[in-house]
């Protein structure tokens, strides 16, 4: 029943699309707010979007950066509008909602960025940006083998081979007798520390010497974002390979020693 569980929780995560994960935190009112300051800046209409944007983003010459961006966006009706991010802020009586859509127009692709901030029922743009982009995120961030970095190839090999050592220790582990805390060595088997991570469109690599994580391996990737690919040191398993013996040794009886008596005369 338990794995019943487990498989039913998985059915039901698969079940929910990115899109209706995204509007968890940009509902599609807040969406249609964005979209409208977006459709504003296609149609030049920079008068209403300065009156909506934040004192915070009014710097220099703000619509002559307005124009900038306006000039980014090709003419003519999108093929394609996709939301692609999505972020929440709540603080006392504010709310900001950060969506992102990827346009595509023929071909032309555009990341639009809209920060809306709603404090006591006024909304504000705090934030507004454009980028052009060669293909469609979902092209882009996609998990391919092929003309990767030499880090990326190398903390994959890692992390394949943290996570099968850990897996193969973790049976052998529960499989081993032990006189007491098994299920302690269990868990500590199951943890890795620190991590060496790359980002697998970029190319990109961290390490992060203070972190834990269970089988010494991960692999994440936000919606439509890039893979995110991590190795650990699976010092759990290494410990327990150098504690096997004498834990196996500390579950074996001592042999039982047999006194003689001899008669003497």
């Amino acid at each position: 029943m338990r794995y019943l569980g487990y498989l039913c929780l998985l059915l039901l995560l698969s079940a929910c699309s990115q899109e209706e994960v995204l509007q968890k935190f940009s509902s599609p009112a807040d969406q249609a707010v964005a979209k409208g300051y977006i459709d504003r800046l296609r149609g030049r209409d920079f008068d209403e979007i300065e009156k909506a944007a934040d004192e915070s983003i009014k710097r220099g010459d703000f619509r002559g950066v307005l124009a900038k961006m306006a000039d980014l966006v090709p003419p003519g009706e999108p093929t394609s509008i996709k939301v692609v991010g999505a972020q929440r802020f709540e603080m006392h009586d504010t709310t900001t909602v950060n969506t992102t859509y990827e346009y595509n127009f023929g071909g032309t692709w555009l990341l639009i960025n809209v920060a809306v901030k709603t404090k006591a029922g006024a909304k504000t743009i705090v934030g507004f940006h454009i980028n052009p982009e060669n293909q469609p995120l979902e092209i882009q961030n996609q998990f391919t083998l092929y003309g990767k970095s030499p880090a990326a190839y190398v903390v994959l090999a890692l992390a394949v081979s943290a996570m099968l050592f850990t897996l193969y220790t973790l049976v052998v582990c529960a499989r081993t007798p032990m006189a007491k805390r098994k299920w302690l060595w269990i868990l500590f088997v199951l943890l890795g520390v620190g991590k060496f991570s790359v980002n697998w469109t970029t190319g990109q690599w961290n390490i992060s010497p203070l972190f834990v994580q269970l089988f010494s391996a991960s692999a994440f990737a936000p919606f439509y974002g890039a893979w995110i690919v991590s190795a650990s040191i699976p010092l759990g398993a290494i410990l327990f390979w150098v504690r096997r013996k004498e834990l196996v040794n500390a579950t074996v009886p001592a042999a039982p020693t047999t006194v003689s008596e001899g008669n003497t005369e």
